[in-house]
């Protein structure tokens, strides 16, 4: 069976970055790995983008 679930992920970080927006935009194009187990086969993995106000908004 193939189905999609959405999983939270929580992440603590440290930044440079002066507005906590724009660490948001940058972490959106990161890559995220979670392995497949010997009962589930991981598909494809991808972070939803949320609507953050940054230099562009």
């Amino acid at each position: 069976m193939e189905d999609k679930i959405f999983l939270l992920v929580k992440v603590t970080i440290k930044t440079t970055h002066p507005d906590i927006h724009d660490a948001i935009a940058e972490l959106q194009n990161s890559d995220v790995i979670i392995t497949s187990t010997d009962n589930v086969r991981v598909l494809r993995t991808e972070i939803i983008p949320m609507n953050t106000r940054n230099a562009k908004n």
